[in-house]
């Protein structure tokens, strides 16, 4: 297996998820268990990582994974034939949990990014690699825009400023007129706490600036329809007494002060 490089800055950040999904199938995976992820444990550069992630920032990485892989199969379930886009894919592992065959399934994200994805993961019979900015939307040209379309951004949109991120969604409105857009967030409390994590891990050029308080007023400035906003933890504090005490506090509380959210929008309707 390849070796993967180490990358600086924003695109280090992809391992960090990456570790995550691996800690949780080991440790819960009657909750949460992905194969392709645990194939690549040795694949991670920054030992930093595994040295600083405790229970809750590993769970609270898979639970949103959780999360928006149900939301996926709602849609797929829907439009069995659609389109389901990864924006800022990194090594997001979602395309082989899903063993979907029917749907057609896009990877997008920067050429540096796409390259060492590919190395590692290769590509699927209905998977398409995308290596582009995906703030240029160059890439909308590569994917047939008239079909159901759920474009999901996992652990991205904290990295850039609100301004650029509603321009950026009233974009995809005009270029997807059956598109669906799923994202995770957290409040400005919650931004805190990540960034303080992520300097643990010695990548202090990866600092996150977007928060969100009021998903519905977030949606208003874009022009798109709030379809709903989950908390990550509501199934995972079924695990009970096999989490610590202090991650399950954390969990709770997260959700209850919406300091985690996956927020489901509509872009045009």
């Amino acid at each position: 297996m390849p070796t993967a490089q180490k990358l600086i800055g924003v695109m280090d950040t992809l391992y960090i998820p990456l570790y995550a999904r691996i800690y949780v199938s080991k440790h819960f995976p009657s909750f949460f268990y992905d194969t392709k992820a645990l194939s690549l444990e040795s694949s991670i550069p920054n030992s930093m990582i595994q040295k600083q992630s405790n229970e809750y920032v590993c769970m609270a990485s898979a639970c949103r994974q959780y999360v928006l892989d149900h939301k996926i199969r709602h849609f797929l379930s829907s439009f069995p034939n659609g389109n389901v886009v990864f924006l800022g894919a990194g090594l997001e592992t979602a395309y082989c949990r899903l063993s979907n065959t029917t749907a057609s399934f896009y990877q997008v994200d920067l050429p540096e990014v796409i390259q060492i994805r590919q190395d590692l993961l290769g590509c699927g019979i209905n998977e398409h690699l995308i290596a582009e900015d995906m703030f240029t939307l160059q890439w909308t040209q590569s994917i047939q825009r008239e079909q159901p379309t759920l474009l999901v951004l996992s652990g991205v949109l904290q990295y850039f400023q609100e301004d650029k991120i509603v321009s950026f969604i009233r974009q995809l409105k005009i270029s997807f007129p059956k598109g669906e857009l799923i994202f995770d967030a957290t409040n400005h409390q919650g931004l805190v706490y990540a960034n303080r994590y992520v300097k643990k891990t010695g990548n202090t050029d990866a600092l996150m600036y977007f928060s969100l308080d009021d998903p519905q007023s977030f949606c208003k400035k874009c022009s798109v329809r709030l379809v709903n906003v989950s908390g990550f933890y509501t199934e995972a504090l079924k695990l009970g007494n096999q989490l610590k005490l202090s991650t399950r506090l954390l969990m709770y509380f997260a959700d209850r002060w919406k300091r985690t959210l996956v927020v489901h929008i509509q872009l045009n309707g």
